[in-house]
């Protein structure tokens, strides 16, 4: 397993599906933390002297493991992924094989499947909203948002690992947010201090930040070998199996609808490279940017023949919007588009520029969109709905 980075002027192997030896140390690492927080499976009866079942704590335990069943799965599948290099149409909805754990434990723990609408509508619409089978349906697509959304914003050295870092240490600080602090931080105006409202809040927040502390520590590692220039390639199987453990904590947190928060930048560049997702215009294997002669960068084109009515209205769409370079022939027989992805929206924008300043655009973009997502989970959100909504 490897090859060449198209991005470089080296013809040098390099190292591919390297994600599969993060995913492991992060599945070993959550194996191996079992027994700490569910150490109350091996209290001592003092009447029997005797471990005593009933102290088991066997929901909690039953949700971690269906949570390492379905990021096993990813990391599966993610490997096959690499192996046989499946087309974008087709590895869409592979994760919904890997989420089946996640919703029947889900609806094991009899779930909530109702939303609260924001206070202008709840006069007509009431005070919750009951989805149903919506709601899982809601789930199962998240799962395959997350694995694919970092996946389709790849290409360049460190930046689907780059995503990962600033996602998890964006839930990491919402879930301590979540946690009784015995401190209060005061930021001029603002106070920032614990939580000590319901325990069950306090319970699956601890439980994100299980699987969220190690899957940091993993991908800062990780990044280290993948930075550029990169000595390693971290193919599919990182991309799912990061993503899968994001929709691990949004679903069984419960918190997926700030999980989306944070990940705007990768919802934007999803609805931007929709048109070639979706065979509207021509999808490359590769839709990574362009390498100049003198090592910088240029957005990468697709070359369409003969296009649809439907094309052309999409690449009118897009060139007035400003997110392609967009050339249609006068008598419509040819066009052309650079690649619909944000990296190549950024290069038009910023003209050519070197590879390490492209992925420093991204990881600035992930990073003032978490605080954004911050700023309208704990501020505009007040606006529309009641109380403190922690």
């Amino acid at each position: 397993l490897k090859g060449r980075d198209l991005l470089k002027k080296s013809t040098d192997d390099v190292p591919e599906c390297m994600g599969i030896v993060a995913a492991l140390v992060y599945l070993c690492a959550l194996i191996l933390f079992i027994p700490f927080p569910f150490r109350a499976a091996f209290v001592v009866d003092p009447l029997t002297s005797q471990v005593n079942p009933e102290y088991a704590p066997h929901r909690q335990l039953a949700v971690y493991l269906a949570a390492l069943l379905s990021l096993l799965i990813a990391t599966i599948l993610g490997l096959l992924d690499d192996l046989f290099d499946i087309r974008w149409r087709h590895k869409l909805p592979i994760p919904l094989v890997a989420s089946v754990p996640l919703l029947l434990v889900y609806h094991a723990e009899q779930g909530n499947t109702h939303v609260v609408p924001p206070k202008p509508l709840q006069q007509l619409l009431g005070t919750y909203i009951d989805l149903g089978p919506l709601y899982y349906g809601y789930m199962a697509l998240l799962s395959t948002f997350t694995t694919n959304s970092i996946n389709i914003l790849a290409g360049i050295n460190g930046v689907e690992v780059a995503q990962t870092i600033v996602i998890s240490l964006s839930i990491i600080l919402n879930d301590l947010l979540f946690l009784p602090w015995p401190f209060t931080l005061h930021l001029g105006r603002f106070e920032i201090s614990g939580f000590f409202g319901m325990a069950m809040a306090q319970e699956r927040h601890l439980f994100s930040l299980y699987f969220m502390v190690p899957l940091l520590a993993v991908s800062l590692g990780f990044a280290y070998h993948n930075k550029y220039p990169a000595r390693v390639f971290p193919g599919d199987t990182l991309c799912y199996f990061s993503g899968m453990a994001f929709a691990v904590v949004g679903i069984l947190g419960h918190f997926s609808k700030t999980l989306l928060l944070f990940f705007m930048p990768q919802a934007f560049n999803f609805i931007l490279s929709a048109p070639q997702l979706f065979g509207i215009i021509p999808c490359p294997r590769h839709r990574v940017p362009k390498l100049r002669a003198d090592g910088k960068l240029d957005p990468s084109i697709a070359e369409i023949p003969n296009p649809s009515v439907l094309t052309i209205v999409c690449l009118r769409l897009l060139k007035f919007l400003g997110l392609a370079k967009v050339k249609v022939a006068r008598d419509r027989s040819y066009a052309e588009t650079s690649n619909l992805t944000i990296l190549n929206v950024i290069l038009t924008k910023t003209g050519p520029i070197k590879e390490s300043t492209l992925t420093r655009y991204v990881i600035g973009i992930q990073l003032l969109s978490s605080v954004l997502a911050f700023a309208v989970r704990y501020g505009f959100a007040s606006l529309v709905y009641d109380s403190d909504r922690r």
